[in-house]
């Protein structure tokens, strides 16, 4: 007698990185708030300390899947992709604490449109003020701007200020370019139809051309600011500024690289029409 397994709804897949203090503090927010649903959880986790592996005993329900080097994002999450079995993934870093409706209400309302790919919630530091964490598609300029004084110049504001939607109506769901990598509720049909992240991408930028390959296959990208996380987010590439950080921050350069990969990538082709409507 063959017994059929259904697979289950839900993949909640943890990428992680020499962290097991807010690995755990992530782990223990999901099986607090998760529930009514059938889900899986997965970590994968880059670089593999002897402490994290001691501290997943605490979790034997958790299937943990370790790197004995450091991959790089992409690499952790697609190998989430095709680990997990779930018809919905919730795809979050080891430094994201979710609430108590947060995944009842990304699910609620991925259901209402067989067209969305991607939902972000809303970013929030521990202290309740929110993070930038949905925004307009890079150009050449934003980079410059965002780690220059430039960006303080009236005209360089005002690019950063439409970079970062602020003009944006918080208190209804939008479409956005693209969301930040730390937190995306994403549809497997989706997933199948654009593919994995591009590894070429080592860290940052990843997300930004994940997202713009999900609008150019007819998926929608969409923040929901009704539906909220915790992140505890360093921007570690900011540290040190401008010049300290080009000297001493390997950060900065890995942002660097990766926007001269993702420009070279997209020379000469068009921004997907949600850009231009």
């Amino acid at each position: 007698m063959n017994i059929l397994i259904m697979p289950p709804k839900l993949s909640i897949a943890i990428n992680s990185y020499r962290n097991p203090e807010l690995l755990r503090l992530c782990l223990e927010s999901v099986f607090r708030y998760v529930s009514g649903i059938e889900f899986e959880v997965l970590v994968v986790d880059s670089d593999t300390e002897e402490s994290t592996r001691l501290m997943m005993d605490d979790f034997p329900q958790v299937r943990f899947i370790p790197n004995d080097r450091n991959v790089g994002f992409p690499v952790l999450l697609n190998r989430s992709l095709v680990e997990s079995k779930g018809e919905f993934l919730f795809l979050i870093n080891h430094d994201i604490i979710l609430t108590e409706h947060t995944v009842s209400n990304l699910l609620r309302f991925m259901e209402t449109d067989p067209k969305i790919g991607i939902l972000g919630p809303r970013q929030i530091n521990f202290n309740g003020t929110e993070q930038p964490s949905y925004f307009r598609f890079y150009r050449p300029w934003t980079i410059v701007y965002r780690r220059t004084a430039l960006g303080k110049l009236p005209f360089g504001r005002r690019h950063l200020d439409w970079f970062l939607m602020k003009e944006y109506d918080r208190s209804r769901p939008k479409e956005v370019d693209w969301i930040m990598g730390s937190a995306l509720f994403v549809r497997r049909q989706a997933v199948e139809t654009v593919g994995p992240m591009d590894t070429r991408f080592f860290m940052y930028m990843e997300d930004v051309d994940w997202c713009r390959r999900f609008w150019e296959a007819g998926w929608k990208v969409i923040h929901v600011p009704s539906v909220s996380v915790y992140h505890y987010h360093g921007k570690g590439s900011a540290k040190g500024g401008f010049f300290g950080s080009l000297l001493l921050n390997k950060l900065t350069w890995y942002h660097i690289s990766s926007a001269a990969k993702y420009f070279l990538k997209y020379l000469g082709k068009p921004l997907p029409k949600h850009e231009r409507s």
